[in-house]
């Protein structure tokens, strides 16, 4: 078996598609949560303080901004995979790996981050219907929160940028 063949498998697409997959599902399973655990907190207020809710809807903004980051990612993976020429796979095992580490840590990042908005935002709505002045403090803690799923954002765009090329497959 040839060094071209380990390194550049035909299975080799697979780990670069679970990256896309990854980073799509589990961002967009983050953001539904926030979202719906958000507006059933907004729900609740709004019948207590219905003219409060527009103003709370933060919180369903910033987790639907998680589904987007997962998007992103996914979108540059996917573009990075290359079709097999001449029956021999051009992508590597390597740059397979990156794309699926990309994938998850912007998939997973943005699901951890969009549990912490749906628990501070459900609870910071009502608190805030309640005491108007709690709101500042809501927003900094739900800024904390986002942050994760950016800092996922940005060490996925650095790791889908790692890459191998399979350039002697063709010559075989």
């Amino acid at each position: 078996m040839s060094v071209d063949m380990e390194t550049c498998p035909a299975s080799a697409p697979f780990f670069g598609f679970m990256g896309v997959t990854s980073a799509l599902v589990f961002a967009n399973i983050g953001a539904a949560y926030g979202t719906a655990k958000s507006g059933v907190g907004i729900s609740s207020m709004g019948v207590m303080n219905p003219g409060l809710v527009m103003r709370n809807i933060i919180p369903v903004v910033m987790a639907g901004v998680l589904g987007i980051y997962g998007l992103i990612v996914a979108v540059i993976i996917q573009g990075s995979i290359v079709q097999p020429q001449n029956g021999f796979s051009q992508y590597s095992l390597y740059t397979g790996f990156a794309h699926l580490a990309a994938g998850l840590c912007c998939g997973l990042s943005g699901l951890a981050a969009g549990m912490a908005i749906g628990i501070v935002g459900d609870a910071g709505v009502r608190a805030v219907g309640q005491q108007e002045k709690l709101f500042v403090g809501m927003i900094l803690i739900l800024i904390f929160a986002e942050a994760l799923g950016l800092y996922g954002l940005i060490v996925a765009l650095i790791l889908s940028q790692n890459n191998f090329v399979c350039e002697g497959n063709a010559n075989n």
